[in-house]
């Protein structure tokens, strides 16, 4: 694979571009959250039902805080790091192509590829590289060529140490 430049990235992020990606635990399959095409492609990919949600990579915490309900939550406790939570949004029909229901799972991995998200300033889709019910990515080399031929961007950082994001739940962890 050839390297790749934040720029780049960048761009390929406001197109619309499908990205497999790395984060603080598992690989992840995304796209610009705002793109309705682009996130019905990755329900696509993932052979996922059309109405189950999915989470989004914030671009920062005033982000969270401007588009969901945040009170007696230290976000700063959570992010970044290797947790999802479940937050009530401000406009329960925000992002509803992503979330139909009233809530968000909002992700901060702790890693370099979200840095450049944040530099987007876009919500990212964050999923596990898989089809629905099969084991999620923790190297490329796991990879089916199914989903390899849909996606346009693959970044490659090795092996990841393989443990899904702790979800976050009214203040409680729920190990999955």
């Amino acid at each position: 694979m050839k390297n790749i430049e934040t720029s780049e990235i960048i761009n390929a992020i406001k197109k619309g571009k499908i990205f497999i990606y790395p984060t603080d635990t598992i690989y992840g399959l995304g796209c610009n959250a705002l793109n309705k095409q682009a996130v019905e492609k990755i329900k696509k990919i993932k052979t996922r039902d059309k109405n189950k949600s999915l989470s989004i990579i914030a671009p920062s915490i005033e982000w969270i805080k401007q588009n969901c309900i945040t009170k007696n939550i230290n976000l700063d406790k959570y992010f970044p790091g290797p947790y999802t939570l479940i937050l009530k949004k401000q406009n329960p029909k925000f992002l509803n192509h992503v979330s139909s229901t009233d809530s968000l799972g909002i992700r901060i991995p702790d890693n370099f590829f979200t840095k450049i998200i944040q530099q987007s300033q876009l919500p990212f889709i964050t999923t596990s590289v898989n089809l629905s019910g099969e084991p999620f990515l923790k190297s490329i080399k796991q990879l089916k060529p199914k989903i390899k031929n849909q996606v346009d961007v693959i970044i490659n950082t090795g092996p990841l140490t393989g443990k899904p994001s702790t979800l976050v739940i009214n203040g409680k962890e729920v190990e999955r």
